[in-house]
């Protein structure tokens, strides 16, 4: 079966979004399946066409002279003809195109022109998306028209898969059929990101964290994810545990706004930011860290989308704690694979964080039982069979002269 993998971006660029893609892709492959991927104009930093990691990868020609308020017709436009040009040399048997919408109804547009069945997976609502990055408002005009022509693009592709259960509902409350609907979860690649390293006490003394009670977040510094109420948590965390530290890798929107909050804390000397590090160096900061801190703040676009950092922590054999939204709930079950704590509320936090450092009886066996969920439940080289049956009942729709 040959596959064509229609993206927003993939690699090499490091994302959550590009990992998951990599992660499908390196299991289709290894089904024994033909992949290849192509990406619209927003993949960054001009990344060439070619092979990354294996994997093979088209690329659409950046725009010029796209007249104001035309930049997203003229890009499913031109999206189209590229995906047209792949599909023509690559014969795919199945389009499956990925979030956001854009994609799907430029990829909508070749499948009616090929005859292909068209799988669209949904790993956010672009919509909610804008409003959790500060570049949309809930219930404006543009929020109402991206909502409709998401409905619009689901309704029409053959098949839909979504990240998680809160995705489904909310497309079964629009009137999608739910047997037109698989939930495809988030999964960590255990062959990749499931062997935890052992610290490395260099780099603990570099970061002064020796004896320290580490708490940590790694990953990207967007607004919903809540990292100034982590930061505001710290003086009562101290006060509770003289030896806590926070250590914060990544980056993003909130950075510049998130140093001068740390700076003006009471206790800066216990906030630490790495900065973005390299992807094969993450395991090495996950080593530091006792408890993976993950308080994102309540919107829809948390309550409906599940992250898969928590994942990750869980398949590094780390405790996790992470506030009570709709998103977390499906990962974490409190009190025995996590620990979940009010949203929007910097004393919660806190208060969570400095009874799980009194409770180290237990971490041994919170852990364990984390990581056997990852490995039984959330592990990608399972997840893969999800999609064979939607492949195989879409693929046998097309005329035999077609396949």
């Amino acid at each position: 079966m040959r596959i064509l993998h229609i993206l927003d971006h993939s690699l090499p660029l490091h994302s959550g979004y590009t990992f998951r893609t990599r992660a499908i892709m390196k299991a289709q492959i290894a089904q024994g399946w033909d992949v290849r991927g192509v990406t619209g104009l927003r993949q960054e930093d001009d990344a060439p066409a070619g092979v990354f990691d294996g994997l093979t990868f088209d690329r659409t020609s950046p725009l010029t002279n796209t007249k104001k308020g035309l930049r997203e017709i003229a890009e499913i436009s031109a999206f189209a003809t590229r995906i047209d040009s792949v599909v023509e040399a690559f014969r795919p048997d199945i389009l499956h195109a990925h979030s956001p919408v854009l994609d799907a109804l430029a990829a909508l547009r070749v499948a009616k022109r090929r005859g292909l069945p068209l799988l669209y997976e949904i790993r956010a609502f672009w919509e909610d998306a804008a409003v959790g990055n500060g570049t949309g408002r809930e219930g404006s005009l543009r929020y109402r028209a991206i909502k409709a022509l998401e409905t619009l693009a689901v309704r029409r592709a053959d098949a839909v898969a979504v990240i998680c259960e809160g995705l489904r509902d909310d497309l079964v409350s629009r009137g999608i059929t739910p047997e037109k609907i698989m939930v495809s979860p988030n999964g960590v690649d255990l062959g990749m990101f499931g062997k935890p390293v052992k610290p490395d006490p260099a780099l603990i003394r570099r970061l002064g964290l020796d004896g320290a009670d580490v708490v940590g977040f790694i990953g990207s510094y967007y607004d919903y994810e809540g990292l100034d109420d982590l930061i505001a948590a710290m003086p009562a965390l101290v006060g509770a545990r003289p030896k806590a530290h926070l250590l914060l890798v990544g980056g993003g929107p909130m950075e510049t706004s998130l140093h001068a909050q740390a700076a003006a804390s009471p206790v800066s000397e216990r906030i630490h930011f790495v900065g973005r590090v390299p992807h094969e160096e993450v395991e090495r900061y996950y080593s530091l860290i006792d408890v993976l801190a993950y308080p994102r703040k309540k919107m829809r676009l948390t309550d409906l989308v599940t992250p898969l950092k928590p994942l990750e922590a869980m398949a590094q054999g780390k405790l996790v704690a992470a506030s009570n939204v709709g998103g977390h709930r499906e990962l974490i079950e409190d009190g025995v694979t996590g620990t979940l704590f009010a949203p929007d509320d910097p004393a919660a936090i806190a208060r969570a964080l400095a009874a799980i450092f009194e409770d180290r009886g237990h971490w041994k066996e919170r852990r364990a039982t984390a990581r056997k969920f990852v490995e039984r439940e959330r592990n990608w080289s399972s997840n893969i069979s999800r999609y064979e049956p939607v492949y195989q009942k879409l693929a046998a729709r097309r005329p035999q002269q077609d396949r």
